[in-house]
């Protein structure tokens, strides 16, 4: 490849599979979807990261059976996993990562193969491997740590990878500087979180814990009520966390996460069905209308992405409520693939420095 051609393999690990991609620049040569038998993952009790030989194994092998060069791979990007607060953009990964992720991450998460797979395959080739906008970024001015108790500081947490690259897309096609935006993006999933952008920093945060009530997740609940469940005796910690985040949401109230599925009942006539949903909508609007004060108003912009995003009843309640903060701009989907090869790229191509991981970071 010319010097101004790069060839870049991203790896997004899932819960039961790996999703692969080869960019040549910003062009998609390759993807594809490592799925990993539920047979195969149950030899693996401990930890995520305990999966990650079998996990190298079979992306290299699908690579080998597509007929990808590792030779020409000008670098790798993973997805960024549970490490300590990181500033949004690139890291490059070092064995200090690599062993932090492997030994000692924060959380147990199929993210946190992301890195360790990126840099287990470029230390092989002597090229570069890079996360990019870690599920840890955590940016937030003093001011929005406020919790209201000093014991709880509000962190951030949400879908930075596919909410910063959907913004910074928007921006170019309206013209403008991604880093002198202002943006209140929500992400719309099984769980739904919303973040302001300023300048390409992300400044606040509502977490899927906070906000509205999601396909899967409660949202943030009455406090008192919350507090009287756990310790009622019908609940345990797990089994809470479990109605909160994985049962909540349209599973609690419909018995479905599946948006579609919701959609169809509504227009056979389920009142029931139009009331939750179009109350997903209203909470929506909402927190994404307190999250504009931020910014005193003064955006570029509303984003809504993520797979939900593609129902278009969904986003038309939430349009009529939020058309008076400014333009809004519907980006349905998630490309975290394409998001991390674009990363890498910039990067590559000197538009971008990486930062360097320390336990001091």
């Amino acid at each position: 490849m010319s010097q101004d051609s790069y060839a870049i393999l991203t790896i997004n690990p899932g819960s039961t599979s790996t999703k692969i991609a080869v960019f040549d620049n910003d062009r998609l040569r390759f993807e594809h979807k490592v799925d990993h038998p539920a047979e195969e993952l149950a030899r693996f009790t401990n930890s995520m990261t305990e999966q990650f030989p079998m996990r190298r194994e079979a992306i290299l092998k699908c690579l080998a059976d597509n007929g990808v060069d590792l030779a020409s791979l000008s670098a790798v990007s993973g997805r960024g996993g549970k490490l300590p607060p990181l500033r949004q953009g690139a890291y490059e990964v070092n064995r200090e990562m690599f062993e932090f992720l492997r030994d000692r991450p924060i959380d147990d998460h199929a993210s946190n193969l992301g890195g360790m797979l990126a840099y287990d395959i470029a230390q092989a080739q002597g090229i570069p491997a890079y996360i990019y906008d870690a599920v840890v970024v955590d940016q937030l001015e003093d001011i929005a740590r406020l919790s209201g108790l000093p014991e709880m500081k509000r962190r951030a947490s949400c879908h930075v990878l596919n909410m910063r690259a959907v913004a910074r897309r928007v921006a170019e096609r309206e013209g403008k500087s991604f880093e002198q935006c202002s943006f209140v993006v929500c992400h719309m999933g099984g769980g739904i979180s919303a973040c302001v952008l300023k300048n390409g920093r992300m400044i606040d945060v509502v977490t899927d814990e906070e906000g509205p009530y999601s396909p899967e997740r409660s949202g943030g609940l009455p406090v008192r009520q919350l507090i009287d469940s756990a310790f009622s005796g019908e609940f345990d910690r797990l089994s809470l966390t479990r109605r909160t985040r994985g049962k909540g949401g349209l599973v609690a109230y419909l018995g479905t996460n599946n948006a579609i599925e919701v959609e169809r009942r509504i227009d056979a006539g389920d009142a029931e069905a139009a009331l939750v949903y179009e109350g997903m909508a209203y909470q929506t609007a909402k927190t994404i209308g307190g999250l504009a004060t931020v910014l005193h108003g003064g955006l570029d912009g509303v984003v809504i992405t993520g797979a939900v995003a593609y129902s278009e009843r969904l986003t038309g309640w939430i349009r009529e409520r939020i058309a008076f903060l400014g333009p809004i701009f519907i980006e349905p989907g998630e490309d975290e693939l394409q998001a991390l090869a674009l990363g890498a790229l910039r990067v590559l191509r000197g538009q971008e420095e990486a930062h360097k991981f320390t336990l001091s970071d």
